[in-house]
């Protein structure tokens, strides 16, 4: 089996295609056992959020064309428009993928720390879903881990960043006094509770959040000493709002443009900062129209963490290092596990071997043989069957001058102490010489 990555995020797709292609959390588990059953895939994990949807998966034969096509059918949309902003990483390149964006190192913001809660809360879905086979499992469990570490021994962690920091970023340089600001915070999510938290710490006490459930709202708004409204309600706090961050899980807009014509009406055309974090998004593309509403995707997030990339490729480097050597370590792995079977049936016939020279050592004892010679006679006969084999092709591979294959038998079976002599590159196992010398190679196998 091979790991596959399949995806689209805020650096191949605009948030226009990003929101279509959103599977939310009520659709996860259908989606799950779909495109696992439809692919017959041994193992499958989905990724979705506001910068990215991406499929990790074990695959036996099927290609990356399925995946797009199975995506395309699911949202109905052409393979095509897919395949057009898609990218597609296998084998060792999966794997550095997925370690990067837990690492925070594929993120709209370098180093945000919310990714690897939604890798945590994808790994979960799957789980429960019954979806994630074991090979998935032991990545996503090697890649906290990498995550882990990245966090504790560089500083891409320090003074953690994500959309909601650069939001109240984009805020404080667009509002000369950010503490007397009137802030409407519409939904009550990680995303939002973020940016309360931040415009909080700035000393921000005059917030609202609106919620569709009420006790959430109002959950929110203690931690920031600000009210709480239903959705239902906005209309009526609308006007009052300098700024308007909205990040709520709704598939249509909740906020449209004729609810903020008739703030600005109400406002005397005071201007409006409105920062729609949602994907799909929550405010009416419309409203960006409107001459006193300055209205803020997550792609247009991207200038404004500009400067916080600079300041994070130090560590982003030192990062990129840990992650090398942890892919690295994984692949290995997964090498590893390819000869499990080998030896298995290996061990096998050795089993098989020495307990045919055991029965037989067996009868010849009770047929009052002396004991000591019925030992010497089995040691040598094991010997000679388990040493045969090896001894035959190994005179075959000298006979047709493979010294390559000699030199690593030497390390196989243990008469050398190093590898060092021994490449392990492809060129060892392939043959440029006759079919002849082929069918050697064949039978060496």
């Amino acid at each position: 089996m091979a790991i596959l990555t399949l995806g689209v995020n805020h650096k191949t797709a605009s948030v226009a295609l990003r929101e279509k292609l959103t599977i939310g959390p009520d659709r996860l588990p259908h989606a799950l056992t779909a495109i696992r059953d439809e692919l017959s895939l041994p193992g499958v994990a989905i990724l979705s959020t506001c910068n990215r949807t991406e499929i990790y998966c074990d695959v036996h034969k099927e290609s990356a064309a399925g995946l797009c096509r199975w995506l395309g059918q699911y949202h109905a949309l052409s393979d095509q428009l897919i395949s057009d902003h898609a990218y597609i990483h296998e084998g060792e390149e999966a794997v550095r993928h997925v370690l990067r964006v837990a690492s925070g190192l594929d993120s709209l913001v370098l180093g945000e720390p919310q990714i690897l809660g939604q890798l945590k809360t994808a790994y979960t879905a799957a789980r429960e879903a019954h979806t994630l086979g074991p090979q998935l499992s032991k990545l996503f469990q090697h890649t906290f881990r990498v995550a882990k570490v990245v966090r504790t021994e560089t500083e891409i962690g320090v003074n953690p960043v994500s959309v909601a920091y650069a939001s109240v970023g984009l805020a404080r340089n667009i509002f000369s006094s950010i503490t007397d600001a009137r802030v409407l915070l519409v939904g009550a999510g990680e995303t939002v509770e973020l940016v309360a938290r931040h415009f909080y710490a700035l000393g921000v006490r005059d917030m609202t959040v609106a919620n569709r459930t009420f006790e959430r709202a109002e959950s929110l708004a203690q931690v920031v000493s600000g009210k709480a409204i239903l959705l239902q309600n906005i209309p009526d706090v609308l006007p009052q709002a300098d700024i308007v961050v909205t990040s709520t899980a709704s598939p249509l807009p909740i906020i449209g443009k004729g609810l903020f014509e008739h703030a600005v009406k109400v406002r005397k055309h005071k201007p409006m900062l409105v920062i729609d974090l949602a994907v799909p998004r929550d405010v009416e593309e419309a409203v960006a129209d409107l001459d006193d509403v300055f209205l803020y995707t997550v792609d247009d997030l991207e200038s404004v963490v500009a400067e916080n990339r600079k300041q994070r490729q130090s560590a982003a480097q030192e990062a990129e290092i840990i992650v090398s050597s942890h892919v690295a370590g994984f692949m290995r792995q997964l090498r590893e596990r390819d000869a499990v079977e080998t030896l298995r049936r290996y061990r096998e016939k050795m089993d098989n071997m020495r307990h045919l020279e055991q029965q037989r050592a067996v009868r010849a004892l009770n047929r009052g043989e002396d004991p000591e010679e019925v030992l010497m006679k089995f040691g040598r006969s094991l010997t000679n069957k388990i040493s045969h084999h090896p001894t035959v092709m190994l005179r075959e591979a000298a006979a047709h001058s493979r010294f390559d294959w000699i030199a690593w038998s030497e390390y196989l079976l243990g008469l050398v102490e190093t590898e060092n002599s021994i490449d392990w590159t492809d060129d060892c196992l392939t043959d440029s010489a006759s079919p002849g010398d082929a069918r050697d190679k064949h039978r060496l196998d």
